[in-house]
């Protein structure tokens, strides 16, 4: 397969109200992937660090004259589809398109209408990746590949039976392919752990999860896979090395889902010397750490993490799947915060049957918290997820009007709950108003903030925010 050319590029921009950027994790396992495998030539492109324009993403690939283009994006960029596959169609009629990442893996065979990709692969990309490849090289069909959504001759999209392959042993994975890409840029952006820009890498130690929450994706699917603390650390070690970085972010779904392995991670981090400074922007699942984890965690070098409640009300956190022990959470925030880690919590207002009583049980809990920073987010049901199959069945006329590929997705004017629109965004006003000037959480701010003096910065957010809905 000498000479075949691979563009695989994450779409998306970052925006006032979206500005954070993270190293595209899918692309650069693939890229490692792919070349472990296949003799390729390989080019990544991050539009969304970049911010570059859907014309730069055709010249790139046109320039680096790609035989298959990869393209992962997440829903709320799916607008960009139409333009950037025409794009490439009429600068390489003879390229193969693929999508991939979370948008395929919610909308399935709708991911291919509205654009003129070839082929999408929902889920994990590796195996399918390769045969595609290895099909497109040798002018072969792609019956044979088990899940992948494809056009035939005549444009009518196909679906093959099965699923798409997944990885069993995470820790077959070659390392990360950073070589192919400009670390330098991300640390001009804020970074997903919403700390002052900085030289950092980020890292997948693990995919899939368990949990059963309904407002959340579907990519890695609900069983639990980790690599072993050695390969976590031993990829860790090879990368800050390489690049001189100390600064790292995991980016799984639910790091600390194996205690032992998270005891078994920080033990080796501790005994390499590796001098970490490491940051869950993701989360830690609260409600399961233990006192002994946590003293291990800082021990190995962290200093930042998120820690999602979505709701203060034990119903909703029995409706929405999620059922975490409010009063673990709160001592698990406790725990961290004891030991100078910076605490980041998200919530949520506007579930399905949520009522004014479930709102004030999330601020309450929220307001009575040791975080240092928090957001309440509107709830937004995502296609392919428990939730908006809820809310089709039983509210369709709550759909109307709602563009889930919309970059602004976090302006959407949705409410799901059985308060009116004013109630709701009142409550996020409220919460929001009432958390960041609470004085004693301010002098918590600056006291434990990396970097006191970025903090002018979110000023413009806070102000949104605590505006919400008030002026539109």
């Amino acid at each position: 397969m000498k000479g075949l050319r691979v563009f695989l590029a994450n779409l998306g921009r970052h925006t006032f109200v979206s500005p954070d950027s993270t190293p595209p994790l899918g692309i650069l396992s693939l890229a490692a992937y792919l070349r472990s495998k296949l003799d390729v030539d390989l080019l990544l492109m991050d539009q969304r660090v970049e911010n570059a324009s859907v014309e730069s993403v055709v010249q790139r690939a046109a320039d680096f004259g790609a035989d298959v283009v990869g393209l992962s994006l997440m829903t709320y960029y799916a607008s960009m589809l139409g333009p950037v596959t025409q794009g490439l169609r009429a600068a390489l009629p003879k390229a193969f398109q693929v999508l991939g990442g979370p948008h395929v893996s919610a909308c399935q065979e709708a991911a291919l209408m509205g654009n003129v990709a070839d082929a999408a692969v929902s889920g994990e990309g590796e195996y399918a990746l390769e045969q595609i490849i290895r099909a497109h090289q040798a002018r072969a069909d792609l019956t044979s590949i088990p899940g992948l959504l494809w056009r035939n001759g005549e444009g009518a999209i196909i679906g093959n039976p099965g699923a798409v392959p997944i990885i069993e042993d995470l820790d077959t994975l070659p390392f990360l392919a950073y070589d192919l890409l400009d670390i330098r840029k991300y640390r001009r952006v804020q970074s997903h752990a919403h700390m002052p820009p900085r030289r950092y890498l980020s890292f997948f130690s693990s995919r899939g999860c368990p949990c059963k929450c309904m407002y959340c994706h579907q990519v890695f699917g609900k069983r639990f896979r980790a690599q072993s603390p050695e390969r976590v650390v031993a990829e860790i070690e090879h990368h800050t090395k390489a690049f001189g970085v100390n600064n790292i972010e995991f980016e799984d779904d639910i790091f600390n889902f194996d205690p032992k392995r998270v005891l078994g991670i920080c033990d080796l981090i501790a005994k390499r010397n590796l001098k970490l400074r490491i940051y869950f922007g993701n989360g830690l699942r609260t409600d399961v750490l233990t006192e002994e984890g946590v003293e291990a965690l800082v021990g190995a070098g962290l200093c930042f993490s998120a820690f999602a409640l979505e709701s203060g009300s034990p119903r909703m956190q029995q409706f929405m799947g999620k059922r975490l022990n409010i009063d673990k959470f709160l001592q698990g925030v406790r725990w961290a915060t004891d030991r100078g880690v910076f605490a980041h919590g998200f919530a949520m207002l506007g579930f399905p049957t949520e009522t004014e009583e479930d709102m004030k049980a999330t601020l309450d809990v929220v307001l009575n918290s040791r975080l240092h920073t928090a957001a309440f987010f509107t709830v937004v049901p995502y296609p392919g997820t428990e939730l908006y199959a809820y809310v089709a069945k039983h509210t369709p006329d709550k759909l109307k009007g709602f563009a889930s590929d919309d970059l602004e997705f976090i302006r959407n004017r949705i409410n799901l709950s059985e308060v009116p629109d004013e109630v709701l965004f009142r409550y996020q006003r409220t919460g929001f108003r009432r958390f960041y000037l609470n004085p004693s959480r301010i002098a918590r701010i600056v006291r434990d903030y990396p970097n006191p003096c970025f903090l002018p910065y979110y000023l413009p957010m806070f102000t949104i925010r605590a505006t919400k809905r008030l002026f539109a």
